[in-house]
């Protein structure tokens, strides 16, 4: 083929190709193997044209300069292919309306297949999306599945055992009835040769008073017929006559001897039946009688403990008489809180003398808060916490507690969101500092967290404020955050359950009876739960009513007001969820006795001991929060037994069994 050179005329490459004809019917799409010259050899050895040269060394330099790296390197790359075709074009002017109609309508192709991928782009962050929500959702399903394969587990194997232990009872059963069987069987055969031989001995019975008879008549005519017969000859049969008489009294007599107390079968039956009834009722009331005895040793164990729990109650109210001191004379503090006597009778309604203190103290605390302009800051040592690390002083952004409250309130809804996100649970130091400065900026972040911190430290008796306080300094654990909230909202729906109108209301007896199965909800998740706590529970509920109402707005009692202070109901229901968890620490405080230190095998013997129904995963959670490594080290390590109990008490160790039946003699003793 000819090539058109930069100085317009024709140069013919390969050089033996200027005299060569054009090839007879050729096809411009042949193969070019088919067009190749069969001097191979010739062709290699013949110089490019200049031009062409010019042309592949401006290709080789421009693609040098382009960056690969980028992500659009395959459009770079095309861009010194497309110059090098447009210079074609314009050197061949001939051939350059079908070489531009070529050209457009491959530009015009690639424009429709990227508009398609750009299109095609959102469809693909969409399927990536769903894909990722089926995996999630086929994750929960296989959970969700696999509790359920592990409850059909071991029912069967329940199942299982059932069906052995009523093979072996038939097997036992069936030995039984083959034994009486046999045991009948020689009975019967007994009492028919008995039946037969009684016949065969009044058959003898019959013939020989026959025989009797004969001879008498005999006798007779004989003495009528032949008085001149023998005298000895009638002596002998008379003789052998009174013989077989006697034999035939002793068999008669051994025969009454020995079937005189024979029953009849008929009157065997019915004995035997009677006697069979009479021993089923026999079981049944012996089955009553155990359970009228069970609820009386019951009853009797209520009235025990009830007893005890009174002389504990009188004690400690004897107690209380001789130690109390007279009680403060609390008005007083009305004149010197902001709000007077309204807001003191608000803040000191149902609380207790030290409960009136730590108020007291909170408030003289806060009103110095706000006095304050700066706060000094801490340094940057690795023993300041992540979101106090400042030097120099810090802004004192004066915020009110119902500031305070709305950011905490926001602050978890952001974590939760992004724990449900990633499907990983953020630490809240490092997540509280971001928050700030996401929201405020870098330079207010500090002065943020400074006041916030310090109105959290301050206000100890708000719920939102301390829970959030104590989790971002360690004391507690997260996961008792999230607990009471999950058994907060169990509740509300266990509620709204009963409630069929939808009112929002619900009467006294309702209550009661949504309570019960409540109850059962709170034995699950509160093994300690007791009757006086449910109890407790009812009262709060009916905190703010008259007794002589029946209508309970049960919505209200989850209402919080504007600072984030819950209704007596759910504040009853975290006070008890802490003080059952401390009871059950203290339960395994002393079962561990007089140790001053302990492994992970002792912990989990002391752990089995007080609650005998813990499984493995929930004991190993309990044993990893004591030793803080992993389960491959914990064998080996020992911690002080107060370490331990600290550690405990800050996550969420609860009961998993039911507590044993001697632990309730303390019910309710000192709540």
């Amino acid at each position: 083929s000819f090539q058109f050179s930069a100085r317009d005329h024709w140069s013919t490459w390969p050089a033996f190709a200027s005299g060569q004809t054009v090839l007879k019917n050729h096809k411009p799409c042949c193969a070019p193997e088919e067009r190749m010259p069969s001097n191979k050899q010739d062709l290699l050895t013949i110089p490019k044209p200049r031009y062409l040269e010019q042309l592949e060394s401006y290709l080789r330099k421009e693609l040098q300069y382009l960056d690969l790296t980028q992500r659009n390197s395959q459009e770079l790359r095309l861009q010194p292919y497309r110059e090098i075709f447009e210079f074609f074009i314009d050197n061949f002017k001939t051939y350059k309306p079908l070489l531009s109609a070529i050209k457009n309508e491959y530009e015009a192709t690639l424009a429709h297949q990227k508009e398609t991928i750009r299109a095609l782009e959102p469809l693909k962050a969409m399927v990536t999306t769903v894909s990722e929500e089926c995996s999630q959702q086929i994750l929960a399903l296989q959970e969700k599945e696999k509790v359920e394969i592990n409850m059909l587990k071991q029912e069967k194997q329940h199942l299982l055992k059932f069906i052995d232990n009523m093979k072996e009872e038939k097997s036992s059963l069936q030995t039984q009835v083959e034994r009486l069987q046999m045991s009948v069987a020689e009975e019967y055969t007994r009492y028919l040769n008995e039946y037969d031989a009684r016949k065969l001995l009044l058959a003898k019975l019959n013939d020989m008073h026959n025989e009797q008879l004969n001879v008498k008549q005999h006798q007779v005519q004989g003495r009528e017929n032949i008085k001149g017969e023998d005298v000895v000859k009638l002596t002998l049969a008379l003789k052998i006559a009174r013989q077989d008489l006697t034999k035939t009294q002793v068999k008669l007599n051994a025969m009454i001897a020995d079937y005189g107390d024979v029953v009849p079968r008929r009157e065997f039956e019915s004995l035997e039946k009677k006697y069979s009834d009479l021993q089923q009722e026999m079981e049944t009331l012996k089955k009553d009688f155990d359970q009228l005895h069970k609820e009386y040793q019951t009853l009797l164990e209520i009235q025990r403990e009830t007893a005890e729990e009174r002389d504990n109650f009188f004690t400690e109210l004897q107690q209380a008489q001789r130690s109390c001191t007279p009680r403060p004379n609390w008005a007083k503090c009305s004149e010197v809180i902001s709000g007077g006597a309204d807001r003191w009778g608000c803040l000191a309604e149902g609380k207790t003398s030290d409960q009136l203190v730590d108020v007291l103290l909170e408030e003289i605390g806060t009103r110095l808060l706000k006095e304050m302009n700066v706060f000094p800051g801490r340094g940057k040592g690795d023993k300041v916490p992540v979101y106090l690390r400042h030097v120099g002083e810090v802004k004192n952004k004066k915020l009110t507690k119902k500031d305070v409250v709305d950011i905490l309130k926001d602050i978890w809804k952001e974590k939760i969101a992004l724990e449900q996100q990633t499907g990983k649970r953020p630490v809240l130091p490092e997540f509280f500092l971001s928050y700030l400065q996401k929201r405020y900026g870098d330079t207010s972040a500090m002065e943020w967290s400074y006041t916030l911190y310090e109105n959290m430290r301050l206000c100890p008796s708000n719920h939102v404020m301390s829970s959030f306080y104590d989790i971002l300094t360690g004391k507690v654990g997260e996961e008792q955050y999230h607990m009471q909230n999950q058994l907060i909202s169990n509740l509300q729906k266990e509620l709204a359950a009963c409630d069929s109108s939808n009112s929002g209301s619900l009467t006294s007896e309702h209550m009661l009876c949504c309570l019960s199965p409540y109850r059962m909800a709170l034995r699950e998740a509160f093994p300690l739960k007791r009757r006086c706590s449910i109890q407790e529970l009812i009262d709060a509920s009916r905190y703010q009513l008259d007794s002589t109402e029946e209508l309970i707005d049960y919505k209200s009692l989850f209402r919080e007001d504007e600072e984030g202070n819950p209704e007596p109901f759910v504040a009853k229901i975290r006070s008890q969820y802490v003080r059952e968890k401390q009871e059950y620490l203290r339960e395994l405080r002393n079962n561990l006795g007089d140790l001053k230190e302990v492994n992970a095998e002792d912990l989990k013997a002391a752990f089995c001991t007080i609650d005998p129904d813990i499984d493995g995963q929930t004991l190993d959670t309990y044993i990893g929060l004591v030793y803080e490594v992993g389960r491959e080290q914990t064998d080996q390590e020992v911690v002080p037994v107060d370490t331990a109990l600290e550690r405990l008490l800050a996550g969420d160790v609860r009961r998993v069994g039911p507590a044993a039946r001697e632990e309730s003699k303390t019910d309710c003793v000192g709540e």
